[in-house]
């Protein structure tokens, strides 16, 4: 396997702020990998650097002499009126058939090709981007954030595409199941270092969280060797008959040395002020008609009821109506038809992606805050500042000098301060990391008020929607199912029967097959318990070997507390693996039953 790139002892900074010191890495042919890290680390400054865009101080960049690099540019001047096919012809230097089918594993198909590109909704566009550059067939692919703003159908395709990809990849990206899906190993950006890991994200964590866990055990160990040697040296180091031996125990404190922790792995914590808790209806929307006026109507005769603590998600492709609908039910644009109404006296906050551009010019990031806290206590609005990534200095600094990135972290910060009933929030997971981003998500998961939200992260999403609206050609109905369900119906371009509530023989005393969506559901549900049970045992095994191992090194000090451990241990593992064959065989037939469902629904 051949290195497409080298890093080699590369380092930066900017004034005294170091981003890189003597960090070494090399990517191989075929290997994807994403890179991680928090806000402001440097991840975009490192493809900078790969791209010659960011000059180094120190160190060097080397590419093999057969690699290909293709990257998506973000600000790209396109010709008006160039179509599809054009585009995608002039910046490969391909034949339109060779475009052409590259374009169609991005559903570029048919009069699409044929479509000017300004005349595509910003979705496509990123589309016919990505098509360009994988027309291009580098062996070495970079790609900084390629999620954001896009819907969910086309993250879909372009996993996708990605994982058919045989060539190099390194991927910036804080979409957690992105990453998980796409990515089979972890680059990771912290303290001013490289740390290249053979698995994916999920993989790379847990592996993280094991090793802090195991620093800190030995860290208390030594802590209590140290402890004890301290104890004898302070009693005999003046006694002529000890102290040869206390000047012994001083050299062995000397070179008890512990494992420097850096931080903890999880350093983000947020709380989000909760509203008077009532019950009753939140929002009706009754033949509500929204857009630009009577002749661009978008959405049509939307009718919903939402109840006061739920939680939906507002869900559909790139131009179909969502931030449309939000920006209406925020009083941002008039309805066109019909009405809504929200519920008696209660404050709703909002946020878009033009919320932050209307910031006041006037006064500090830290004032503003403050105005949005009212009485929450000073330490409280720190750790709010905190938890999206500023320092005491950030909030000093005047808010007409703060970047876009900040400028959105700063709206959603002064969000989570407010007692608000009801939140409405049109994609805030941009410009967030995904420690952040989750979070973000524990503590809307836990906010007791009403959110109204459009996001295309899946973990995003699964962790906080109760209720599901979807957005599609002018109409939004309440989806029957839950999110996972959304996301395989998805990917699977399967559609699931409607749920029934008389489950009795059809004519003809034909047996009832259960519709697909319930099977699913069922499945999952065992496909956890496998989950949990192999845990289980895997954590019983490493208390058995524990025992096993005090034995092997000290066998006179174990008594019979170790032994009645280790037969409950024994018992415990047998009772897990009874369940585990149990459970396997349950998923089995949910399979088998699954088939049945899908052939009996066409």
């Amino acid at each position: 396997m051949s290195i497409v790139l080298q890093l080699q002892n590369i380092s930066k900074s900017f004034g005294p702020r170091v981003i890189f010191d003597a960090a070494t890495v090399s990517v191989a042919e075929g290997q994807r990998i994403g890179l991680i890290g928090a806000n402001g680390s440097g991840k975009t400054t490192l493809l900078k650097m790969i791209l010659g865009q960011e000059e180094l101080n120190n160190g060097q960049i080397v590419f093999h002499p057969t690699t290909r690099l293709g990257y998506l540019e973000q600000h790209e001047v396109i010709p008006p009126n160039e179509c599809v096919l054009e585009y995608l012809m002039r910046v490969s230097q391909r034949e339109s058939w060779e475009c052409a089918k590259v374009a169609a594993s991005f559903d570029l198909v048919h009069e699409r090709l044929t479509t000017p590109f300004h005349l595509l909704s910003g979705g496509y566009q990123m589309r016919v981007r990505l098509a360009g550059v994988m027309a291009r067939e580098p062996n070495l692919l970079l790609l900084d954030e390629p999620t954001n703003y896009l819907d969910l159908q086309t993250i879909v395709l372009l996993e996708e595409v990605l994982c058919a990809y045989r060539g190099a990849l390194l991927l910036v990206s804080h979409d957690r199941e992105f990453l998980k899906n796409v990515c089979t190993r972890t680059l990771e950006l912290e303290h001013q270092k490289l740390t290249l890991f053979p698995g994916d994200v999920e993989a790379y964590l847990a592996y993280k969280e094991q090793c802090l866990e195991e620093a800190q055990r030995y860290n208390k160990k030594v802590q209590a060797q140290r402890k004890h040697l301290q104890t004898f040296v302070d009693r005999f180091r003046y006694k002529a008959a000890l102290a040869s031996q206390a000047q012994s125990k001083l050299k062995q404190i000397e070179r008890l040395k512990t494992i420097e922790i850096a931080h903890s792995l999880r350093t983000v914590r947020m709380h989000i002020p909760e509203p008077q808790i009532k019950k009753g209806t939140a929002l009706e929307c009754k033949n509500l008609s929204v857009g630009y006026g009577a002749d661009k109507t978008i959405l049509h005769n939307v009718n919903a009821e939402i109840q006061r603590g739920e939680h939906v998600a507002i869900l559909g492709e790139n131009g179909q109506g969502k931030s449309t609908l939000l920006k209406t039910l925020a009083d941002e644009l008039a309805p066109i038809e019909g009405s809504y109404k929200w519920g008696y006296k209660m404050r709703i906050a909002y946020y878009a992606q033009h919320v932050p551009k209307m910031l006041p010019t006037q006064g500090t990031a830290g004032a503003y805050l403050s105005q949005s806290a009212g009485t929450i206590l000073p330490e409280e609005l720190l750790r709010m500042a905190g938890n999206f990534l500023f320092t005491k200095d950030d909030l000093e600094k005047p808010i007409s000098i703060l970047s876009g990135g900040e400028r959105a972290r700063l709206c959603l910060a002064s969000i989570c301060l407010g007692k608000y009933d009801a939140l409405i929030l049109d994609e805030p997971t941009n410009h967030l990391d995904f420690d952040t981003v989750e979070a973000l998500g524990e503590a809307l998961e836990e906010f007791p008020g009403t959110i109204l939200f459009v996001s295309h992260s899946r973990t995003f999403v699964s962790q906080i929607a109760t209720t599901i609206l979807e957005v599609k050609n002018g109409q939004v109905r309440r989806y029957p199912y839950p999110y996972d369900i959304y996301v395989y119906e998805l990917k699977t371009h399967e559609t699931f029967a409607p749920p029934t509530d008389n489950p009795s023989l059809n004519e003809g005393d034909v047996p009832y097959v259960r519709c697909q969506s319930d099977v699913y559901q069922d499945m999952q549900k065992e496909k956890r318990t496998l989950k949990r049970l192999e845990e289980q045992m895997a954590i019983l095994l490493k208390e058995q070997q524990s025992i096993y191992q005090a034995y092997a090194n000290s066998p006179l000090t174990q008594g019979p507390q170790q032994a009645r451990r280790l037969k409950e241990i024994s018992k415990e593992s047998m009772d897990c693996e009874a369940e585990w064959f149990a459970s396997h065989d349950r998923l089995e037939h949910l399979e088998l039953e699954m088939k049945t469902a899908k052939e009996a629904h066409g």
